[in-house]
């Protein structure tokens, strides 16, 4: 699958292209100082920097998108012009657009120049576009953020304008109406209000603070991932947070991922580094542990704190951060066994992810990129086998020529959430590459020794950024067999506490989660902060509740049943609970 298959259909595209270039005009005419940097169509709507000596106000923003529609208005013709690169050069040097003579300096020499004129306004373009503005259709302008010029800190700071094109108001309003729920599903404001987590901003910006009620979320998720990888006999290892700067070179990561780790540190005369990946120690383990084909395949899994260094303009909560858990697994195995050991991957991820509502993914198959290491022979093995194991499962997937990592093809895995967005989450790699760094080798069945070949995978992606993702996909309100207390009991005056208490030991005893109100506050109090937290049951308890062993339940969608035997409420509720868990099939196998 080629890049331009994932982005907005070519007219949506070129609608959009437009609009960014009727939003530089609109801005010039209002703003004649400004200097317009680049203006590209993207997969919700579009954007274009600027250099301008202030950050623009919601008031410019308001101003601007009303010019925006009046130049809409206009019908004015979108014209393609091709000019040497001296008539380009003459054009943006009078113009005063020094961005743009940047860009025109970085064309091949053999490539053709184009700008296209709409008006007042001429941009350096190589499209494509609307013949004319008034087929725009519906803007909207949605914020403004700083960026810098090239995305490189050192390099000029300017000012981004977002926004969004429909060819009709309806689809525009549409949009609107999906991005306010977005809005509300935040996992940002929503993991704030819950309780779920915290980012340590000035005093750690990227690195997380898992709070109680995310924690219990993040136990349950990781009892899963747990039991699943016993089930498929994967050995759980534990590797350490630093190691000598040697090792990273030798693994290639110095060389290829340095701009994405931290700073050395010294210690007794040693540079030692954070990892930014774990696959070196399992080398490790595994040199330290392996030596025959009858070992094989071999895997070993670990949920492995990592760091990253990612720039601050980038960071965004839980889904890109600096420090972060990957579910991660190497498989070592024989070449004739990469189909079936990444066969048995795919029926992982279906089971690690089915539970929680993700299924039917789309797959794509990365082939090998430029700049990449190996022979072609391996490179068409591991590929083949991948395709292989896609086929033998019968999941239907994509090419994406050329977006393999620079050591093999890799298989991709998008899921969908409960609005459509597609979330990248499974990714399974074939590597020829750190064998060959490392001297991997096991004895054959004739005695001699072999390189295996390595297999990198994550289900999850990490811990982090999968908690974050279902934030959104059940808007905080987890089901019941995984939310952070199942059932919380309150008490209406402190009489009524003994009781309530006990009912709440024997919900404990039984398995639930269970949390207790028993403040000095009125219940009405009490029950909407619960709801606000979204806890799935409220149990209250007063004097009649007392007298007949009873408890008075509320959902937090607002339903009353009234008074319940309390013993039969705590039968129901186990058996959702196990219901809800018997769908990620937490036991652990028979030994």
């Amino acid at each position: 699958m080629n890049q331009a298959t994932r982005e907005p259909g070519i007219a949506l595209k070129a609608l959009r292209h437009s609009a960014a270039h009727v939003l530089a005009q609109a801005v010039k005419r209002l703003f004649p100082s400004a200097q317009v940097g680049i203006g590209p169509a993207t997969d919700e709507g579009f954007y274009y920097d600027f250099h301008f000596d202030r950050p623009f106000t919601q008031e410019d923003l308001e101003k601007i998108e009303a010019e925006m529609k009046s130049i809409i208005a206009t019908h004015a013709p979108i014209v393609r012009r091709a000019l040497s690169r001296e008539e380009a050069g003459s054009l943006f040097s009078s113009m005063g657009e020094g961005f743009k003579l940047e860009i025109l300096h970085g064309i091949p020499e053999e490539a053709e120049i184009t700008v296209y004129d709409q008006g007042d306004f001429t941009d350096l373009c190589r499209g494509p576009h609307l013949s004319d503005t008034g087929q725009i259709g519906a803007v909207k302008l949605l914020s403004s953020s700083g960026a810098y010029w090239k995305g490189v800190e050192t390099n000029p700071s300017l000012q981004r304008i977002y926004g969004t094109a429909f060819p009709t108001q309806k689809e525009l309003d549409d949009y609107l109406v999906r991005l306010e729920e977005i809005r509300q599903r935040d996992h940002r404001k929503l993991g704030k209000e819950l309780g779920f987590f915290r980012t340590l901003d000035e005093k750690g910006a990227g690195m997380v603070l898992w709070l109680p009620r995310g924690s219990r979320i993040r136990r349950v998720i990781e009892d899963i991932w747990k039991i699943r990888h016993d089930r498929h006999k994967y050995q759980y290892v534990y590797t350490p947070h630093v190691a000598r700067l040697d090792l990273w070179k030798q693994s290639g990561h110095w060389d290829f991922y340095r701009e994405s780790m931290f700073s050395p540190m010294e210690l007794e005369g040693s540079e030692f580094e954070l990892k930014p990946m774990n696959c070196p120690f399992h080398i490790l383990i595994f040199k330290e542990t392996i030596q025959s084909y009858r070992d094989l395949p071999v895997r070993f899994a670990e949920l492995g704190t990592v760091y990253r260094y990612e720039r601050s303009g980038t960071l965004q909560g839980l889904l890109r951060v600096r420090g972060f858990t990957q579910d991660d697994a190497h498989i070592f195995c024989r070449p004739e066994d990469i189909a079936s050991e990444i066969g048995k991957v795919l029926k992982l991820v279906d089971e690690m992810l089915g539970p929680f509502g993700f299924t039917n993914p789309s797959v794509y198959l990365s082939t090998r990129p430029e700049g990449s290491v190996g022979s072609d022979e391996h490179w068409e093995l591991a590929t083949r086998a991948l395709e292989e194991a896609l086929n033998a499962a019968g999941i239907p997937y994509e090419i994406d020529p050329g977006e393999g990592v620079f050591y093999g093809p890799k298989i991709d895995m998008k899921f969908h959430d409960v609005l459509g967005r597609s979330w990248q989450l499974s990714t399974i790699q074939v590597d020829f590459n750190l064998p060959e760094k490392f001297d991997l080798t096991y004895r054959d069945a004739s005695g001699k020794d072999v390189r295996p070949i390595m297999i990198h995978r994550a289900l999850l992606g990490s811990v982090e950024r999968f908690f974050g993702i279902l934030i959104e996909h059940f808007k905080g309100a987890f089901p019941l067999w995984l939310a952070p207390e199942q059932i919380i009991l309150l008490s209406i005056a402190d009489r009524h506490i003994p009781y309530a208490q006990r009912v709440a030991d024997e919900l404990t005893a039984a398995g639930l989660r269970v949390a207790t109100d028993f403040r000095n506050e009125k219940i009405g109090l009490k029950i909407r902060e619960a709801q606000l937290l979204k806890v799935p049951q409220m149990w209250v308890v007063g004097d009649k509740e007392i007298q007949e062993d009873t408890v008075s339940i509320r959902h937090r969608d607002g339903r009353s049943e009234g008074a319940v035997l309390w013993r039969s409420a705590l039968k129901d509720v186990v058996e959702e609970n196990s219901a809800g868990l018997a769908l990620a099939d937490l036991t652990r196998p028979k030994d």
